[in-house]
């Protein structure tokens, strides 16, 4: 066997060097928990360019019905598991704005929204909701889970349910600019022009002015946040979620509160403003136009 020279030898620890290099890249821990991902990605706050909740299975996950609305009133139970893809309960996830799991309801004609969140008890989220009518609706169930690749982007979990008697069927309001909660606040969206694009990011703007008019100069935490915003296709009843920009106590420049948003689909949203002032929850709706 030929005795290793000089330069066999250098090559040898050259190749010995590259290997542990690639190595080292190969196994380096990730610079980042999911937590923390989550956290840089609430503050990127650019919303995904698709809708959600059309479906009760989504990456993986199920949403398995344990008890459904049967019948309207002050305090419906609900009842549900999130299934992991073993089909095994899921129960532990992200916290999105403070909550693991936010919980909707919507009627299809938009004149009824519901946002609550549920509590865990064993592997089964539970809650009460208030429905005063019948009619057709649709439940959400939003979370993001421990393992997501996209914290800005939660899963939400679309389950159809109906309750029968008469209803009080109204048409949805057709887009306009100004609204007013029902304790008295109104809300004005201030952005140009009024029709929103199709999957390109746009910031919504809207001033809020009290019941006596003057702008309202600071909100209360509500959710982590300044507000929450959720979209609902008219037709398809998809849910986008909406970010709000400005950060948690900073003052509220002329009473003006602005969102991120994409919109997946065209034709018309009704979006649900939540904030907080006086001590008090509020809740604006306004309907706008994707094209």
């Amino acid at each position: 066997m030929r005795k290793l020279g000089f330069i066999d030898w250098v090559f040898a620890l050259l190749a010995v060097a590259i290997m542990a290099g690639g190595g080292i890249m190969l196994f380096r821990p990730s610079a980042a928990s999911p937590h923390s991902v989550h956290q840089q990605a609430t503050q990127d706050a650019v919303p995904a360019s698709h809708s959600d909740g059309l479906s009760e299975v989504e990456g993986g996950y199920r949403f398995e019905r344990v008890v459904v609305p049967e019948s309207r009133g002050s305090a419906v139970p609900v009842a549900f598991r999130i299934l992991g893809g073993d089909g095994k309960p899921v129960t532990r996830f992200l916290d999105n704005q403070t909550k693991q799991m936010h919980f909707f309801v919507v009627r299809d004609d938009m004149h009824v929204f519901r946002h609550v969140h549920p509590t865990l008890d064993g592997d089964t989220w539970r809650i009460t909701i208030d429905l005063p009518d019948g009619g057709a609706y649709r439940m959400f169930a939003e979370f993001i889970p421990l393992d997501t690749k996209d914290p800005r982007h939660p899963v939400v979990l679309g389950v159809p349910f109906s309750l029968a008697g008469d209803t009080a069927l109204m048409p949805v309001p057709a887009p306009d600019a100004n609204t007013r909660t029902a304790t008295g606040y109104s809300v004005t969206r201030v952005d140009e022009p009024a029709a929103l694009p199709l999957l390109n990011e746009r910031k919504l703007r809207f001033a809020i002015r009290t019941p006596d008019g003057a702008p309202v100069e600071t909100l209360e935490p509500h959710l982590g946040a300044n507000g929450h915003m959720t979209g609902f296709h008219t037709m398809l009843l998809s849910a986008t979620h909406l970010h709000p920009v400005e950060p948690l106590g900073a003052p509220v420049i002329n009473g003006e509160l602005t969102f991120r948003s994409v919109f997946a689909e065209r034709g018309e949203y009704r979006l649900f403003l939540e904030f907080s002032h006086g001590g008090r929850l509020h809740t604006a709706s306004i309907t706008v136009a994707v094209e």
